[in-house]
């Protein structure tokens, strides 16, 4: 439902530790209780942080959207975000996505960042914030992101089908995550209607964040290092375990790998092999 907004408050814009990107901040700011606290963000991709929240707080998503390829801003609340209602305004109206009681969720939502009025997020902190006070902390991630991402946010739909040679070599040249690993075992969620896929990579071409991690291999005969880290994907592709090796390749969101193009380590140098002798490869990818 859409509320029309009449806002009788004196608005107080706040930098503290603030960059274009991120923004941390407190609501000890200010004791005015008519103060809405003002923030502007101009990233692709960045996060909120409002610690000891009171009043509320109005943030201007203000990206530079350079492509039309990347017009929507997505925005996942954090999972102690439960006691705030959080607004999306537009043009002095306000709709509702998260409301005060809403349980802890991992929902992403996305909306159009076109428009000569950037869109603003509302954050209105509940009336019981101040017995909150020393350990509550409110707050959202977001992204600039295109109407065709590969992750299931906000209602954008995700592709099950496999790769084409075609769009596999795009991958290899374009995806946030390329890595060489084993599946160790894959588990699905009917509550987010996702699945998670564990792997072990023996190597790591590039990832665009940290969503990979080295750790110690409890499995081998002598200390070493593997890869390992967690890819997504929607629950309805189906995704089951499978032996042998796998070229991973995908997009990266809030902090976590989403499956793109996944075929087996073999398929795909047959299929680079014979782009390179027939010169079709988008790129030089380092075989081995």
């Amino acid at each position: 439902m859409l509320l029309n907004v009449i806002i009788p408050f004196c608005f107080l814009a706040l930098h503290g530790a603030a960059d274009l990107c991120n923004w941390t901040g407190s609501g000890f700011a200010s004791a005015d209780s008519r103060v809405v606290f003002q923030v502007r963000l101009s990233c692709a991709e960045g996060s909120v942080k409002w610690l000891y929240p009171v009043q509320a707080l109005r943030v201007v998503l203000d990206p530079k959207v350079s492509s039309a390829r990347r017009n929507r801003i997505c925005i996942k609340p954090f999972a102690s975000s439960g006691g705030v209602s959080m607004f999306v305004e537009r043009a002095g109206k306000l709709q509702l996505m998260q409301e005060q009681r809403a349980r802890a969720r991992r929902q992403v939502i996305c909306f159009s960042a076109d428009g000569a009025e950037r869109p603003a997020i509302y954050l209105q902190a509940s009336p019981r914030s101040n017995e909150l006070w020393g350990r509550h902390v409110i707050g959202f991630r977001y992204e600039l992101m295109g109407n065709r991402s590969t992750a299931p946010l906000g209602g954008m739909q995700a592709s099950c089908r496999p790769c084409s040679d075609a769009e596999l070599l795009m991958a290899i040249c374009n995806s946030d995550f390329v890595i060489r690993a084993h599946i160790k075992n894959v588990s699905h969620d009917r509550q987010s209607q996702t699945s998670s896929v564990e792997v072990s990579a023996s190597r790591v071409y590039w990832q665009r964040s940290g969503v990979f991690e080295q750790q110690l291999d409890p499995s081998a005969s002598l200390p070493s290092l593997s890869w390992h880290g967690h890819i997504h994907t929607l629950l309805d592709c189906h995704v089951k375990p499978g032996d042998g090796e796998f070229l991973f390749t995908g997009s990266e969101h809030f902090g976590e790998a989403w499956l793109g193009c996944a075929p087996r380590y073999k398929t795909f140098l047959s299929v680079y092999e014979k782009a390179r002798q027939e010169r079709r490869n988008s790129c030089d990818f380092p075989l081995g």
